[in-house]
């Protein structure tokens, strides 16, 4: 069995149902495997899609996803998206190919050190030197992306590893079959013969072992018995649920019954955005800081006290439970009152079982923040009404909230439109909404959706693009196409880099590198072979959604380009 048969059949072991890749020479014989073995194999247009791909397969199944990029730039051009994944905590396996162990640092084509570069942002990697070593390599791999803060794992495989040893042999052959060898040439030919010996010395006929289970560790009783307590005696309580709450995707329902135990306030966040629906009578949107400095208990299930927390302040005067899989988060900035370092998910359940009866009414705080809920809601309906020159983005926004479906994913790629959309967009349904997270990334958009639709081909999948952000991945457009693989793509197209212009403006005076064109996108897409809509007038958005629809689920990836217009909706909104 040679070395890319090994990579499929583990691959297969662990229940991979496709990889994302762009071709290289050095990984071939992995991705010929994976198709024989009926693995599909997902080519794209830029190595950073493989990853961005794979982290959302990961983040939607709870299992990890798998990039295999060939060596040298093939893995550089994965770094941003790796380091993304790592600090959003996705579980993912990048293999990557390199030249062959018998020609490392001697001048080969694209042979760099790439684990120096890629080991500080993965949180672990394995080169193996021989081929029996591949198997063991895999199997930890998978192991380690999902144990403890989950995250992206880096396996380096050499060529010669991957190839059959006959193959190799030959290659290696015509280098050192010379007649007349001189001493020297013969005393190499010797080093070079007992190299491969090595590099292929083990068994022909590997044994493929079974995935490792992976149990996230739980909460101490004590722990649960004190949070719970609080819990009962807190008047203004509340929660912020982040994206650790969400990694076990298949329990997902019952951590919502859970919360609905706890019965207190929810903000949502990161990939726990839509664990609760759209109308949910514990979620709220809107005046969160607000509501962090009154409460007199925040749970925060898997968020660290980051700049999303104004590093703590928002709950300085709180009683803060924080539980989280890090211990660097967990204390990040502030110390908790209580800490929990453990599975959100399973800290969740445990306090909700450890509660008796009903919650309690806490009928003056409900109203305070309903009030509040309704009074923004209200602004921004007013927002949404408002002309402006081109379509008012917030009217977007909700149109296109008026064409989601039960099980629709979204994917929000960019700044100013895209926030305007986290505003203004109700995702339906648990792991209803793909953002790059903490890194912040731009470029996402593609490849999570594409991810996204194979993880779960049955649902309408909307990419939220902002203009600029879709010159990051828009020619993915075909991939889409030539995989069949059915997204909408809607770009607010104002002409900018909206969110930097409005405050560099303001404070500097100058829009230097922040204006862009009205580019015909929706043409782009149809270069590509998929369907272009371009709408700039109101009475265009409700047709071009229901057309977008239409298109989709027919098969033919459609993208809307929709010329907005400028407001001050999220102005003095910018982070750094």
């Amino acid at each position: 069995m040679d070395g890319g048969s090994r990579v499929a059949e583990v691959l297969a072991a662990h229940g991979v149902p496709f990889v994302f890749t762009l071709i290289g020479g050095h990984v071939s014989p992995i991705l010929v495997a994976c198709k024989h073995r009926g693995i599909r194999v997902i080519d794209v247009r830029h190595e950073v899609t493989t990853v961005f791909a794979a982290d959302a397969v990961a983040r939607l199944t709870g299992t990890p996803g798998v990039a295999i990029v060939t060596a040298g730039p093939g893995v550089t051009n994965t770094l941003t998206a790796i380091k993304n994944a790592q600090m959003a905590q996705s579980p993912l396996v990048l293999i990557g190919g390199a030249t062959a162990t018998l020609l490392r640092g001697r001048g080969s084509l694209q042979d760099i050190d790439q684990v120096a570069l890629i080991e500080p942002h993965v949180k672990w990697y394995a080169r193996p030197n021989r081929r029996k070593e591949i198997i063991p390599a895999l199997t930890e791999a998978f192991r380690q992306a999902s144990s403890g803060v989950p995250g992206p794992v880096f396996v380096e495989l050499a060529v010669d590893l991957l190839y059959d040893e006959s193959v190799v042999r030959e290659w290696v052959q015509r280098k050192v079959d010379k007649p007349n060898k001189t001493l020297g040439e013969r005393v190499q030919s010797g080093y070079i013969r007992a190299h491969l010996a090595g590099v292929f010395a083990g068994t022909d006929t590997p044994s493929i072992p079974s995935p490792h289970a992976v149990t996230p560790p739980s909460p101490r009783p004590a722990q649960v018995r004190k949070a719970a307590a609080w819990l009962q005696r807190a008047e203004r309580p509340m929660m912020v649920l982040g994206s650790q709450t969400t990694l076990r995707p298949h329990d997902l329902p019952r951590l919502v019954a859970a919360v609905e135990r706890l019965g207190v306030p929810v903000y949502l966040s990161g990939m726990g955005r839509g664990l609760l629906g759209a109308d949910h009578p514990l979620f709220l949107r809107h005046k969160r800081r607000l509501a962090l400095r009154e409460s007199d208990l925040v749970i925060l299930s898997g968020v660290p006290m980051d700049f999303r927390l104004d590093y703590g302040s928002h709950v300085a005067r709180s009683r803060v439970i924080s539980v989280n899989l890090s211990a660097e988060d967990l204390r990040k900035n502030r110390r908790p009152d209580l800490g929990v370092l453990a599975d959100p998910h399973a800290f969740l359940l445990a306090v909700a079982d450890q509660l008796e009866g009903e919650p309690p009414p806490r009928a003056e705080w409900w109203s305070t923040l309903r009030q509040r809920e309704q009074g923004r809601e209200t602004e921004i309906e007013v927002m949404a009404e408002t002309p402006v020159e081109g379509l008012n983005p917030l009217a977007l926004c909700r149109e296109m909230d008026q064409h989601l479906t039960e099980d629709s994913v979204l994917v929000g790629d960019g700044g100013d439109f895209v926030a305007t959309a986290a505003y203004t967009v109700r995702p339906r349904g648990p792991l209803g909404w793909l953002d790059p997270g903490v890194f912040g990334t731009l470029g996402v958009g593609a490849g999570f959706a594409l991810g996204a639709k194979l993880a779960r081909p049955d649902a309408d999948v909307w990419i939220v693009w902002g203009d600029g952000a879709a010159g990051f991945s828009l020619m993915e457009f075909d991939t889409f196409v030539r995989h069949n693989v059915p997204v909408i793509g809607l770009i607010g197209n104002d002409a900018g880099w909206t969110q930097i212009e409005r405050d560099q403006v303001t404070i500097l005076g100058d829009d230097v590198a922040c204006r862009l064109a009205y580019t015909d996108y929706d043409v782009i897409a149809q270069g590509c072979g998929g369907h272009g809509i371009q709408i700039q007038e109101p009475a265009q958005m409700e047709g071009a959604f229901e057309e977008a629809l239409e298109k989709t689920r027919s098969g033919q990836p459609t993208l809307i380009n929709a010329r907005i217009g400028k407001t001050d909706f999220r102005k003095g909104s910018i982070s750094m």
